[in-house]
Order: C-alpha cells, then structure tokens, then sequence
C-alpha cells in the first residue's frame, strides 16, 4: 500500500511538471470559465431574472464547469501515456494501474484547485458576495472536491479507451457540456418543458444546488446529499472501469 501511494505521489508530481511545460494548455482550462462567467454575467446578465443579482447566481454554476473543463485534461494525458508507450516503461518499474492514473488524477485536482481560486477571485472581482457559513464554505469546498475527483477518475477510465489526444478530448466533450442544461445559468423553469426531466435529474444540477445553498446561506434541502452520491456512484464506476480498461490496453 505504501509503495502504491509512494509512486503515485510520485506520478502526481510529474505530472504537475508536465503541466508547467503545457502553460498554454493550463491557461486555456483556467480562464475560459473565467471568460464564460464574464460573459454570461455583463452579456446575459441583465436579461435572466433569478430573483437575485446575478453574478450571485451563477458563480457556482460557474465553478462546476470549471471543474470539467479541468478534469477532461485527465483523458488526454492518460491517452498520451498510452500512445507514447510511457506505462510500458513504468511497468518494468512495477508501476500498476492504480498508482498510474492516481498520479493522473491527483495532479488534475492540484491543477483544478488553483482554477478555482482563480475563478473565486475573479467573481468576488466583479460583485460575487456570498453569505453562508464557514461550515457551508467548508461543505461546499468538500462537495466541489468530491465532484472534481469523480469526473477525474472518470476521464481517465476513457483516456483508456481512446488512441489519440484528440479522440480523448472529444469524448470528454459531455463533462464541460453538462452545466448547461441545469439550473447552473438560468433556473430550470425556464427552459422547455421536455428538458426538465432532464435537467432536474442529471449529477450537476443537485451539485449546483448544494453549493448555491451553501455558499449563500440559503436552504439546501437533500441536494447535498443527493450530490454526493452522484459522486459515490460515478467514482465507483470510474475506478471499476478504469481497472478494468488498464488491464485490457496492457496486457
């Protein structure tokens, strides 16, 4: 056990150094949801009416997508690895599965950290005033976490299955896509009747839910709740799929 958490921990950190000398894809992941947030708060802003200011609205929805747009880089350094025969090289390491794609993991959530202090700053910029508690800061910051680790370990499950960095950020497409039809830009009311379904019921929007309430103080209900086992489930198949993948792209 410690040597798996030794050579992931390990793994972590090379690939945090491959992240310093892909500074533009970093940036990239870091500031199109700070842009997206511009845009939606100075372009739409003014014309959705969620009953409150509505950079308040929708900084945490905001928050969710950059969660995505962060871990769908998992899938494109795990599929790299695998193209360029680097887990071959780690394996006559005796470097397994696991502690492969933890290290992944594990630097996609440094990486996804430092966006979301970055988005946080740039929203208390421009009028972002929450209200909860610390412990609602707390719970939120856990929850947002949990979901980040998650839709990681899931990218990485399909950086296994595709051949190419291109394919890999393709197939990743539906992480970054799924903040939108969900109550993270405008409430889900609004949107057409045969989207509610939807809407209501997808991983995102009890996330959404759950650190909107915690963060401004509001009611949150069961969301939490239901957000975390959303995040559960989606971990638990992640690390079944991903074990599973490993072992038939390796043997």
């Amino acid at each position: 056990m410690s040597d798996a958490l030794s050579a992931a921990s390990v793994l972590a950190g090379r690939g945090i150094r491959i992240s310093r000398r892909n500074l533009d894809a970093v940036i990239t992941s870091m500031m199109l949801p700070i842009m997206l947030m511009l845009v939606f708060v100075y372009f739409f802003g003014g014309a959705i009416d969620t009953g409150t200011r509505y950079v308040t609205y929708v900084v945490p929805g905001v928050l969710v997508l950059c969660a995505g747009f962060g871990a769908a880089s998992t899938a494109v350094t795990v599929s790299e690895d695998m193209r360029l025969g680097v887990v071959d090289r780690f394996r006559t390491l005796d470097v397994g599965g696991t502690p492969f794609l933890a290290g992944h993991v594990a630097a996609t959530v440094t990486r996804n950290v430092l966006s979301t202090a970055l988005v946080l700053g740039a929203a208390f910029a421009i009028g972002f005033r929450p209200a909860g508690t610390a412990a609602g800061w707390l719970a939120a910051i856990g929850l947002l976490l949990a979901w980040i680790t998650a839709v990681s370990w899931l990218s990485a499950a399909l950086g296994l299955v595709t051949k190419t960095a291109e394919a890999a950020g393709t197939i990743t497409f539906f992480m970054m896509f799924l903040p939108y039809p969900s109550s993270a830009f405008v409430p889900i009311e609004t949107m057409p009747s045969w989207l509610h379904g939807f809407a209501e019921h997808q991983p995102v929007t009890p996330l959404i839910e759950s650190m909107r309430g915690l963060l401004l103080g509001q009611p949150a209900g069961d969301a939490p709740w239901i957000a975390l086992a959303w995040c559960a489930g989606l971990l638990a198949l992640a690390l079944a799929a991903s074990g599973y993948l490993f072992r038939l792209r390796t043997r």
